[in-house]
């Protein structure tokens, strides 16, 4: 997999990752709506950790910095 996420973009979805774990956690988002957060949180850890996004690839999306050749 070519990485495709900056690490300002992953930076954001590990913030709204622990943001939505929080509220699920002090029962501010329950029930259906929190585990679909929830679950949706740890998609974006996950991505961020490996810094792709399956999203992003039939696109063509890519928030990663290009390298200079030369």
């Amino acid at each position: 997999m070519k990485k495709n996420m900056g690490s300002a973009d992953r930076i954001i979805r590990v913030i709204i990752a622990a943001i939505v774990a929080v509220l699920y956690y002090t029962g501010t988002i329950s029930g259906t709506l929190g585990m679909v957060l929830l679950a949706l949180a740890g998609v974006f850890v996950l991505t961020s950790f490996i810094s792709f996004c399956p999203l992003y690839a039939p696109f063509g999306i890519s928030t990663c910095r290009m390298k200079e050749k030369g």
